[in-house]
């Protein structure tokens, strides 16, 4: 893992990059995997729903409906493991992403060299699924031709910090992102954050 450490620009701008190894560092497998979770769920409830107002409640029909959905939910785990394994392959194992954060917000952008990549691999991923007829997959594909995301953060709500995964997760409304740092780094870029939003 490479880190360069961070540097205050003269227009008042903190940035660094970071280079995570995605076989190490699981914090992108779970942002996938809680994708397809949600989305699986969503389906499951929204059917069960459906179900429920056409034939009424039937614990026998939950406890089937149930059980479907944990043979869909264990084999979407294992898709997305091999899938993200592939993923990390062709990345070169790793995941390289520059930062720039100011007191208004911080900026996550993909390392342009891999970003090409991303986009090429969530546009095919996107083809697949909607070529097989499964949204899920297509949605989660154009999701990941995403390289950037910004946090204003006056808009976020929630902070999580895994200073063992050198990772602090912001959530606000309709955006969540990662940011990532290690070391000395990792506390000030968590506190510069902290002081930055009203989250507590």
């Amino acid at each position: 893992m490479e880190v360069k450490k961070i540097t205050l620009g003269a227009d008042g701008k903190y940035r660094w990059r970071y280079e995570m190894s995605l076989f190490k560092n699981p914090s992108i497998f779970f942002l996938i995997w809680k994708i397809f979770f949600f989305i699986f769920l969503g389906i499951f409830l929204f059917t069960t729903v459906i179900d429920t107002l056409s034939n009424g409640f039937s614990p026998e029909s939950l406890a089937g409906s149930a059980k479907v959905f944990g043979i869909i939910f264990a084999v979407m785990t294992v898709v997305t493991a091999l899938g993200y394994l592939l993923y990390a392959a062709i990345m070169g194992g790793k995941y390289i992403v520059d930062f720039t954060m100011d007191e208004k917000g911080v900026l996550h952008k993909q390392a342009p060299s891999q970003a090409k990549k991303a986009r090429k691999i969530g546009i095919l991923t996107a083809l697949a699924g909607a070529a097989s007829g499964r949204p899920s997959v297509a949605g989660a594909g154009l999701n990941s031709t995403r390289t950037e995301m910004y946090s204003d953060f006056s808009k976020v709500k929630k902070i999580k910090a895994y200073p063992r995964r050198n990772t602090i997760m912001l959530s606000a409304p309709f955006n969540k992102n990662q940011v990532y740092a290690s070391g000395e780094d990792f506390e000030f870029v968590l506190s510069y954050i902290e002081s930055h939003t009203d989250t507590k």
